[in-house]
């Protein structure tokens, strides 16, 4: 593979590929490696939050001054494109051995909030633009080869995975911020109890009546996302319908 200007790159890019990072200036023997430093950071990520990503904090855990860490990535931004495609890992196998289109969709939405179930600061993460890391860009060929299998175009298809893209990210960042909610000790009965009466006092019969059925909650259950996806798999349906046609 040809020698490629890291400059006219993203950062973190050509580290994401397998490429060396520039040599060292002064000379030193390095004591760690780009995947130590991605791999310390995965864990403070995962104990702490996205806030914790500090250079400084990620240093001290691995027993580097604050700036001897710039010795392996030049940057904070070089190390959140490094670190998440290391979150994200392959995409799940079971996208390409799905039975049919929806059911690879299916996986590979699912998939998406399963991974942002167990990284919760993936939802912060920055998304600067289209997938160019090598496992992003893998869940990116994944979904495309099931709707591209579907019988629509390249450039559909992946209009399509945007689409499921988002509500993936928006139902896992939902899911998360209402686990870490501070009002997750309220009383469900006791919110119930207060809300009912005023909702019958301004005509929301409507809210009311969920209300008093226990249906309407601060939970996003399983069911809650089946049915949203299969609402949105139902549109690209009737658009492989009509290219069928």
């Amino acid at each position: 593979m040809p020698m490629t200007e890291d400059a006219q790159l993203p950062p973190g890019l050509a580290l994401a590929w397998g490429l060396p990072a520039k040599a060292n200036k002064l000379g030193r023997k390095p004591t760690q490696s780009v995947e130590h430093i991605v791999d310390a950071a995965l864990e403070l990520a995962d104990a702490d939050g996205f806030a914790a990503l500090s250079m400084p904090k990620i240093a001290q855990k691995l027993g580097l001054t604050a700036n001897a860490i710039y010795r392996y990535v030049r940057s904070r931004d070089e190390l959140l494109v490094l670190l998440g495609d290391a979150a994200w890992g392959p995409a799940p196998d079971q996208v390409a051995s799905a039975r049919d289109w929806r059911a690879g969709a299916t996986a590979w939405t699912q998939g998406m909030v399963d991974r942002c179930d167990v990284h919760p600061w993936l939802c912060d993460l920055p998304i600067r633009g289209a997938p160019m890391t090598p496992n992003q860009l893998g869940w990116a060929e994944a979904i495309l080869r099931v709707l591209t299998g579907a019988g629509l175009s390249p450039a559909e298809s992946l209009s399509c995975a945007l689409l499921l893209d988002g509500y993936a990210r928006r139902i896992a960042g939902a899911r998360r911020d209402l686990r870490e909610s501070t009002l997750t000790s309220v009383e469900p009965a006791a919110v119930a109890r207060f809300l009912e009466p005023r909702l019958h006092e301004l005509g929301y019969t409507i809210l009311a009546g969920l209300m008093t059925g226990d249906q309407y909650t601060d939970e996003i259950h399983d069911d809650d996302v089946t049915f949203g996806l299969d609402r949105i798999l139902d549109g690209i349906e009737v658009l492989i319908a009509q290219k069928a046609g």
